[in-house]
């Protein structure tokens, strides 16, 4: 083989092989010294991958050993594989009409079901969607009281099968005043499993964004992404699927810092990690503030992967991931 062939072979073989180490960015900012056992204090930002125009809706796919994520933007979703890099997974994600469909057309949030199917948030055609096992999808949610949804933002899935997701304005291309919305208010909603019904959980947020749910699944938070109103609320789960008076489980308003409570995951001890002003929030049950990831930029959600101790995080072109000593569920 001649010098030049043997070269570019060569050169094409080593691109092919997962890099050995990755860039870091950002800072753990600790504010607790009992953050350190959930984040050792050696622990780095590293960034997988970059080049995205907003990334969101991480999820780690047990099965294909896998993450996903969308780019809202590109109508795309993403899988990430230490092995293989990037690789497009889904396009179009959340708009499958002809005509252009705003700046965020795409899928958001994304989830997994106990039969391993994929639930998403879907921005331009303005639903809940379930992928199949053959690939095909069903309109899980679309319309409540016959009204079209606005533009489901995150979601998350009850061990009964039930999906409690959010729905602010954010994907419509107009926003508020798109002419295109139906309803008046940005809700929480359930979709029930058993018989497909959607209920109005809660209206009185003026951005919901971010959700999750307790270990015990006694507990369901949401976050309101509204600067003025930059908080995280707390709602008992009752025996039916529906909630009970909320609360305000953390206020961050006051805090001066880029960003807004959006897209969060708890884990297997409770604790919440939730973006926010200047990076993810790290909190007790309680609501203790234990510290932030800041990777300097717009940080916008995060999903436990591998087996559980790994913190992937969506900002902004980026992808990157924290390894923990947490355990997500």
């Amino acid at each position: 083989m001649r010098p030049a062939i043997l070269f570019l072979a060569l050169a094409a073989l080593a691109a092919a092989q997962p890099p050995r180490s990755y860039p870091t960015i950002g800072t753990i900012h600790r504010l607790d010294p009992a953050l350190d056992a959930l984040i050792a204090p050696d622990a780095k930002i590293e960034v997988l991958a970059t080049g995205f125009d907003w990334s969101e809706g991480p999820v780690w796919d047990a099965a294909g050993k896998r993450l996903l994520f969308s780019d809202i933007p590109r109508n795309s979703i993403y899988a990430w594989t230490p092995e293989k890099g990037i690789e497009l997974f889904l396009k179009p994600s959340g708009y499958t009409g002809a005509a252009a469909y705003g700046r965020e057309p795409g899928s958001n949030g994304l989830a997994f079901d106990k039969q391993g199917r994929l639930i998403l948030c879907e921005h331009g055609d303005r639903r809940i969607a379930r992928m199949d096992m053959d690939g095909g999808k069903v309109t899980l949610a679309d319309r409540y009281q016959g009204k079209r949804l606005n533009s489901p933002n995150d979601l998350v899935v009850h061990s009964s099968g039930d999906v409690y997701f959010t729905d602010p304005i954010y994907g419509l291309p107009q926003g508020a005043k798109d002419p295109r919305r139906e309803l008046d208010f940005c809700g929480v909603f359930r979709w029930s499993a058993r018989d497909g019904s959607v209920t109005l959980l809660y209206k009185d947020l003026p951005r919901p964004n971010g959700i999750a749910l307790s270990p015990d699944e006694k507990t369901l938070y949401v976050a309101n992404s509204e600067g003025s109103k930059a908080i995280w609320m707390a709602f008992p789960v009752l025996a039916d699927g529906n909630v009970g008076p909320g609360r305000v489980f953390a206020d961050a308003t006051p805090m001066k810092l880029r960003g807004g409570p959006d897209g969060m995951k708890v884990d297997r001890d409770g604790n919440i990690w939730s973006t926010g002003p200047g990076g993810i929030h790290v909190m007790t049950p309680q609501g203790k503030l234990l510290g932030r990831i800041e990777t300097g930029e717009a940080t916008a959600n995060l999903a436990f992967g591998d087996d559980g101790s790994t913190l992937y995080i969506t900002a902004d072109m980026y992808l990157c991931r924290v390894k923990t000593t947490a355990k997500g569920w």
